[in-house]
């Protein structure tokens, strides 16, 4: 058992440095990316540069990160606010309205939505964040209503009967409660977002899809690899960051997330 036990605690440990040492050469890789041609070289022919050059990649991975950042926030501000409605007892009627708003987004590929997007928004990094807000906003929604709707009654009782309002019950109690399983939420379409975004290059949004085009136009596969890596590290880095917040707030609360 003590075997066991002692084994359990190395796990995490492991973890931890394999996703600080994914970091540390992700943020070296932005820094100096020229110190890495060697690594991917052997995946170019004809001469052609095994590093792209046409733009820093430090400044589209930054890029990619503040697109996909503003289209989170904006789609769980969203997402909330409509799973509170549809929980009070004024808005419960406008429930299936608010799910077919917040599935449009995934009845359209997103391909097709920033098709749709364009003549809205003309080209360049709106109708991405259109297109990745849609996107974004049926996890964080049914993750916040099941987060409200499975609070333990006891609490609610003892909420009521210590005299609070709607507003001050919701804010103080059911929100707070419900946290993991929203950031649960926020996690999955920030991630899903992440991934996603790479796609809003081909209406000329500044992001690290643009080397993965640029790589798959001119057959380079050095620049698609290199460009599928740093957004594959990143997302793994995100899903971890927000799955310990997650864990943390549930910790707090005393809720479970699965």
């Amino acid at each position: 058992m003590a075997e066991r036990g002692a084994r359990a605690r190395r796990l995490p440990r492991a973890g931890t440095l394999i996703r600080f040492a994914a970091f540390a050469v992700l943020v070296l890789f932005l820094a100096m990316p020229e110190s890495f041609a060697p690594v991917f070289a052997p995946l170019t022919t004809n001469g052609a540069p095994a590093i792209y050059d046409r733009a820093p990649l430090i400044d589209l991975t930054l890029a990619h990160l503040g697109t996909v950042a503003v289209a989170s926030l904006a789609a769980t501000v969203v997402a909330v606010g409509l799973a509170v409605g549809v929980t009070r007892p004024a808005g419960a009627d406008f429930l299936p309205l608010s799910r077919s708003i917040v599935n449009i987004g995934q009845t359209f590929p997103p391909v097709a939505v920033l098709a749709l997007a364009v003549p809205l928004f003309g080209f360049g990094e709106r109708p991405t964040l259109f297109a990745l807000f849609l996107y974004g906003l049926l996890p964080i929604f049914e993750n916040t209503l099941t987060g409200l709707t499975r609070l333990p009654p006891a609490v609610l009782d003892a909420a009521d009967g210590m005299g609070m309002t709607a507003r001050q019950r919701l804010l103080k109690v059911e929100l707070p409660l419900a946290l993991p399983v929203i950031l649960e939420g926020v996690k999955i379409s920030t991630v899903i977002g992440l991934s996603t975004a790479t796609i809003g290059s081909t209406v000329a949004a500044k992001g690290l899809g643009e080397v993965i085009i640029a790589g798959l136009l001119s057959g380079n596969m050095a620049f698609v690899v290199q460009g599928g890596l740093v957004v594959a590290t990143l997302a793994v880095l995100l899903y971890d960051s927000l799955g310990a917040l997650e864990r943390r707030v549930a910790r707090r609360t005393g809720r479970r997330t699965g």
